[in-house]
């Protein structure tokens, strides 16, 4: 023993060497990947202790092996285990609403909307759980209930389908109609809207015009001093070569007033006594044109002379209620003219 003691006394760096020696062969706490843990907190370990990997809640191991031993050199040995997040189900569609996510695996999130004119019942939002599933089953959009449809005095309502009950559900239209004689003022279309109410019905309104007027020239079907309901029409017509121009009748409308009446045009006579004309695709001599009279909107033609190249062309003018405007370039042949050189006229020579 005192041989012992006086050995140390005289060798202590050898001591002390050996022992850091030995330290530096233990292996420290490993780095793991994401996810994967180890049990202990212990921060050193001997050579030849053995680990055991696993992953954390919510994840699932892949490759291998899943153990790790601390070596003689103070490494541990390597391995390919890894952690991959647990998946959940596709999440099921939601009719009448949206969802928004970026990925299923586990701590994805779901966020749920619902459409204009329907209401979410259940969770807006659901996340994926460390046991595959979601925390929350998918919501319903429900759509928005009205009350049947206000219905104004003296009309109706046609829903555009079956409806059962005091209630109705958003989308849902119908068409107002009002009891004859009663007219409609206002959008006849209905609708139950996404805030619970229909929009504002019409007003059937009684509405009658006064008696009818006459027109200039012109004669109507009835001549009955009363009034006349929304709707009732007169039709009119024109004495003798006038023609009507506007509308054949007119319509008692839901101002109380008529439409529009038509008038009487009157006919022309065009203004010239020696020449000729084009009527209606028709050459005629003026002296032909028996009567003397076109109509309203007729197209008559004089002809003009093109002095300097000799030749003849066709000027238009139209019949505006009695009034025909001779074109400035026609000159009228004297008697002698027209008589015996007739085949000189602007309309028998060369047309230009």
């Amino acid at each position: 023993m005192a041989r012992m003691l006086a050995l140390l006394l005289l060798c202590p760096s050898a001591f002390f060497t050996v022992v850091t020696s030995e330290q530096d062969t233990v292996c420290v706490r490993p780095v793991l990947g994401a996810n994967i843990e180890v049990n202990g907190l212990q921060r050193y370990f001997n050579p030849g202790t053995e680990l055991v990997l696993s992953c954390k809640q919510g994840y699932t191991p892949l490759l291998g092996p899943r153990t790790i031993v601390c070596s003689g050199s103070g490494e541990w040995t390597r391995t390919r285990f890894m952690c991959r997040p647990k998946s959940c189900p596709h999440p099921e569609l939601v009719p009448d609403g949206d969802m928004y996510y970026e990925d299923t695996v586990y701590q994805s999130t779901i966020n749920y909307t619902c459409y204009e004119g329907y209401i979410l019942f259940g969770a807006s939002n659901a996340v994926c759980l460390a046991n595959g599933t979601w925390s929350a089953p998918a919501p319903e959009c429900k759509p928005v209930m009205c009350g049947v449809a206000p219905i104004p005095k003296f009309g109706k309502i046609i829903y555009n389908k079956r409806i059962r009950g005091n209630t109705t559900e958003y989308g849902l239209t119908g068409t107002y109609q009002c009891l004859p004689p009663f007219v409609l003022i206002g959008d006849a279309r209905g609708e139950c809207t996404a805030s619970g109410s229909w929009t504002k019905p019409p007003e059937c309104r009684l509405v009658t015009c006064p008696p009818p007027q006459p027109i200039a020239n012109g004669y109507m079907s009835s001549n009955f001093q009363r009034a006349y309901d929304y709707k009732e029409t007169v039709k009119y017509g024109c004495n003798g070569h006038y023609v009507i121009d506007g509308s054949l009748e007119s319509v008692c409308q839901e101002t109380g007033e008529w439409s529009e009446k038509p008038a009487c045009k009157a006919p022309c006579s065009v203004g010239i006594h020696r020449g000729r004309i084009l009527y209606k695709g028709q050459k005629l001599w003026i002296k032909d044109l028996t009567p003397n009279r076109v109509f309203h909107r007729d197209i008559v033609s004089v002809y003009c002379m093109d002095k300097a190249r000799n030749c003849g062309y066709a000027v238009s003018t139209q019949c505006i209620d009695g009034r025909l405007q001779i074109p400035e370039c026609f000159e009228e042949p004297g008697a002698l003219d027209y008589s015996l050189y007739s085949s000189s006229l602007p309309s028998e020579i060369k047309q230009c």
